[in-house]
């Protein structure tokens, strides 16, 4: 192609349009809580909630937060610092709280909180785990689609935004380092 065809067919030309502007939402927007009491169907075999009980209803949270803030499908691409703090009981009633804290042009980073109280209690909840979420928002053919902008609304929303973005860099640079790595080990004639 010649540097003139290149100029026609470029991003700017008519073939290509830029998509228009996605308004943005605010952090609000789409924030929810999802509680569960935990029965002892939930249990491992040291008589507390299994992690992965926990880490279910997570997924099931951010994933609501992300498909309202993005409009439609959104899937879970990973999974950053799940932290369990505190173990969770048969009979707590356990709230978790997420919000979308970041977004690109496809993904989203969903922050989530996990509290618990004792059902019959009114002792106020303590934070019993922690966990950071990456979503990309698809299309009906599963194809990654555009996502609009959070607009924090609180020093707490900008908070977390920032951090996020710090959390994305690195996430970005480990993925690097690693696919380095490998590119090296196989060049070297390492079959990991």
């Amino acid at each position: 192609m010649t540097d003139q065809a290149t100029a026609a067919v470029g991003p700017e030309s008519p073939e290509f349009p830029e998509p228009p502007e996605i308004p943005g939402k605010p952090t609000s927007a789409s924030r929810t809580t999802l509680s569960h009491i935990m029965t002892q169907a939930d249990t491992n075999l040291l008589g507390t909630v299994h992690g992965g009980v926990i880490m279910k209803l997570v997924d099931d949270a951010a994933g609501a937060v992300a498909g309202r803030h993005s409009g439609g499908p959104a899937v879970t691409a990973s999974m950053d610092e799940m932290a369990f703090l505190e173990p969770v009981r048969v009979g707590d009633l356990v709230h978790v709280k997420a919000q979308v804290n970041w977004t690109g042009r496809t993904s989203m980073e969903v922050g989530v909180r996990v509290l618990a109280e004792r059902w019959n209690e009114s002792t106020p909840a303590t934070q019993v785990g922690s966990a950071y979420l990456v979503f990309a928002a698809v299309d009906a053919d599963g194809r990654p689609r555009r996502v609009p902008p959070v607009l924090p609304e609180t020093e707490r929303d900008e908070r977390r935004y920032q951090e996020a973005q710090i959390r994305r860099t690195h996430r970005l640079a480990r993925r690097r380092a690693i696919k380095e790595l490998r590119e090296k080990r196989a060049a070297e004639g390492f079959d990991d």
